[in-house]
């Protein structure tokens, strides 16, 4: 994925910093007067499948302004969470696909087919992918009295005395449950595994030395990392993160085949006409190529996805839908 300098946002902003850089778009809805075709020009409405304040709420608030410039029309953020996305999926499953009703998901979109048998709505037939915006990695970190400085240290451990090796996860099936299953998987050792209620309980109790490692995100941990509180071992993308280029890549750390990434999708209900998608798809390329929202992903930890289009969005959606289908068979991962 490419790396493009930023002056607006250099290494190491912090979450504080990156919150506050988004803060003054909250003001929903964002109108500009340009006669658009979406839906006749009414308001298009961006449903995010989590709060408001979590990574995906503020995706879609970044993304929304630029959105609504391009098109011409009012872009509002609704947020439903609940059930893990589904409660959003199912709306947007049902809308009219006329173009004014997105839903702006997070990578458990890809999980949820796999970690429920049942869902109600098919994720393969019931949208039509827009555009993937950004991809976020994790990094793994340690508590500094865990006693380890490296990957290939945690691994010699868990081999040792696996019983002495435990890693926290906002809950199962969650992407940092889901980050330590593939870390099992490719490097055969075993990890208890202890699931919280939210990312936040999980990173006090890591701090706080009851748990030694923790999947976490960049953004959320970086300024813990700064002041010594978490140590990092491995970042969870193909590349270095821009807000800690000292901390090597899985691959570099001596895990193969590993990558996990967090990212945001943008679909719309299955039977929209093509050339409302492409305009939608078009917006969305030319949000995505505004400097300020670079920035502001950057800020996040994040990087603008490489090629905003309909097709690749769909083909790195099915790709993740595979690869965690396979970890969760394979690890027996339930939820409740």
């Amino acid at each position: 994925m490419p790396h493009l300098s930023d002056p607006l946002n250099p290494p190491g902003l912090s979450r504080r910093a990156a919150l506050a850089a988004v803060g003054a778009t909250l003001a929903a809805p964002w109108v500009h007067t340009r006669a658009a075709g979406v839906g006749g020009g009414r308001t298009v409405t961006l449903v995010v499948s989590y709060p408001a304040g979590g990574g995906a709420d503020l995706m879609a608030r970044i993304i929304a302004p630029r959105m609504a410039e391009a098109l011409g029309q009012g872009v509002v953020v609704d947020n439903k969470p609940g059930a893990s996305g589904q409660l959003a999926a199912s709306a947007v499953a049902r809308a009219t696909p006329d173009g004014t009703t997105l839903l702006l998901d997070a990578s458990s979109f890809a999980v949820n087919p796999s970690l429920y048998p049942k869902l109600p709505y098919d994720s393969n037939t019931a949208f039509v992918p827009l555009a993937v915006l950004a991809t976020f990695p994790n990094v793994l970190v340690c508590h500094p009295g865990f006693g380890v400085n490296s990957v290939k240290e945690v691994i010699a451990r868990a081999k040792a005395k696996p019983e002495d090796v435990a890693y926290a996860s906002s809950g199962n099936g969650s992407a940092q449950h889901l980050a330590g299953a593939l870390f099992e998987e490719r490097t055969g050792v075993r990890l208890s595994h202890i699931p919280y209620r939210g990312g936040g309980p999980a990173m006090n109790d890591v701090m706080g030395g009851q748990v030694p490692l923790f999947f976490a995100n960049v953004a959320s941990s970086l300024g813990h990392i700064q002041a010594g509180k978490l140590r990092p071992l491995a970042v969870t993308s193909a590349v270095r993160a821009r807000s800690l280029p000292d901390v090597p890549t899985m691959a570099q750390a001596g895990v193969a085949d590993y990558e996990v990434l967090e990212w945001n999708p943008v679909l719309a209900p299955a039977g929209i006409a093509p050339e409302v998608r492409t305009q939608l798809v078009n917006a969305i390329r030319k949000a995505l190529a505004d400097p300020e929202v670079l920035g502001r992903i950057r800020a996040l930890g994040g990087d603008a996805f490489p090629d905003a289009t309909q097709a690749s969005a769909g083909k790195f959606i099915q790709a993740q839908q595979v690869q965690w289908g396979k970890v969760i068979r394979e690890r027996k991962i339930v939820v409740g």
